[in-house]
């Protein structure tokens, strides 16, 4: 289990931190799973409606949609960050669901989902997130928002899913080598709440987490042209990691640009007044950005 957190800066940091990507577990019954396979492409004729428990591979998988569905028109999945679940979620998926139909899921090992067998991969959770969608988006086009952990998934998924995925909203994003840049902010020879920060971090993204997801840097890859929009924290609170804090604040922003080589189409802006939690600070920067890639995404998709 992860180490207690002492301090109100370094809770704030792991939360951050931990944001890549897994679900799933590493047990046969979803390493053996096919998700395209035919059977588990097909929405059920009954949408959801509110909260539901829905079985993916044998694991029961926390789900909520709101907002009536609409023909050739992307659904938006909201993916929450670490140590959050899609409780978080719900006042902006409200708020979207008056035009949109909006969904959203508590990985395993968060909130009411089942708890991971052993550790998660990024092949485990994409293949949870696929079979999450077959059940309430079918063969239809999505929109992937995800803040933080959630965006580091919803980014890794996309380019190997573009037969689906549509558009990308990433919020804070937890950034694809950030554990390469916290070992490069934050020296092994720190000393202090510093050290506590790396020591966490590092722990963190070997697997010392609720989702038991272990985290690994890699290369953004490309996924199309699809429209994405990456929307970073504007108020500078990893700056109050003594003495290393302007470094990891220079390495949170360079990852947030990195995330740009995701799509042609990609574009980045900042939540001035926001810390990590952009779409709590500043929902209607989360809404609106979310609501213009799922126009964008459905005007593309009728171009086709």
């Amino acid at each position: 289990m992860l180490r207690k957190i002492k301090t109100p800066v370094v809770a704030a940091l792991c939360c951050t931190m931990l944001g890549a990507g897994v679900a799933g577990c590493d047990g046969d019954a979803v390493e053996n799973w096919d998700p395209l396979s035919p059977a588990t492409r097909t929405a059920d004729a009954t949408p959801i409606s509110g909260t539901a428990k829905i079985d993916v591979a044998g694991r029961s998988v926390n789900v909520s949609c709101s907002g009536a569905p609409e023909k050739g028109r992307p659904v938006i999945i909201l993916m929450h960050g670490a140590g959050d679940g899609l409780d978080k979620l719900a006042a902006v998926q409200k708020t979207l669901s008056r035009q949109n139909r909006v969904c959203s899921y508590d990985r395993l090992g968060a909130g009411a989902s089942d708890q991971p067998d052993g550790p998660q991969s990024f092949s485990s959770t994409g293949k949870i997130l696929t079979g999450v969608l077959d059940r309430i988006a079918g063969d239809g086009p999505v929109v992937l928002a995800g803040h933080s952990l959630g965006g580091l998934i919803a980014a890794r998924y996309a380019p190997d899913h573009q037969d689906r995925v549509k558009g990308l909203v990433l919020m804070d994003a937890t950034p694809p080598t950030m554990a390469g840049d916290i070992t490069k902010a934050i020296p092994e020879s720190a000393k202090g709440p510093a050290a506590e920060v790396r020591a966490q971090n590092l722990a963190i993204f070997q697997g010392e987490n609720p989702e038991k997801l272990v985290i690994t840097d890699g290369k953004v890859r490309s996924a199309g042209n699809l429209p994405v929009e990456v929307i970073q924290h504007g108020k500078p609170y990893l700056a109050a990691v003594p003495e290393y804090g302007p470094r990891l604040e220079q390495a949170w922003s360079a990852g947030q640009r990195k995330w740009l080589a995701l799509s042609r189409g990609s574009k980045l802006s900042t939540a001035t007044n926001s810390g990590h939690y952009i779409y709590v600070d500043q929902p209607d920067v989360a809404v609106q950005a979310i609501e213009r890639v799922t126009a964008r995404a459905a005007r593309q998709a009728q171009g086709e």
